[in-house]
């Protein structure tokens, strides 16, 4: 297993990185000008997939969150309530920007876009 590297100069982190003309693998900052020369080939990727239930009460978590802006102007159309948090995101398979809206209403999160 691989661990995490950093960069000699300015200690941050190193990110894997291809030279195409001497067909080798680099560690390379993405900060300053440093990069290394890997000593092992391997690039482990780790994703994570997170279950429906858990985007689900992220989503809902935001309705809480002080740091989000809230409006007034909106009506939610599941229960009525008159105020929602709201915030932009890339919606999976769109291009640009979507903003999206959690209802306040602590028994209702229900979500739209606009």
């Amino acid at each position: 297993m691989s661990t995490m590297k950093f960069c000699r100069e300015c200690n941050n982190i190193l990110y894997p990185k291809e030279d195409k003309e001497q067909k080798i693998l680099l560690y390379a900052c993405r900060n300053c000008d440093h990069q290394e020369v890997a000593d092992n080939n391997c690039v482990y990727r780790n994703e994570i997939h997170h279950s429906v239930g858990e985007r689900t009460q992220v989503l809902q978590d935001v309705a809480a969150d002080p740091t989000l802006p809230r409006t007034k102007s909106v009506r939610c159309a599941s229960c009525g309530h008159g105020e929602a948090v709201f915030f932009q995101a890339t919606a999976r398979g769109e291009e640009g920007m979507t903003l999206f809206f959690v209802c306040c209403n602590p028994n209702c999160g229900h979500r739209w876009r606009d």
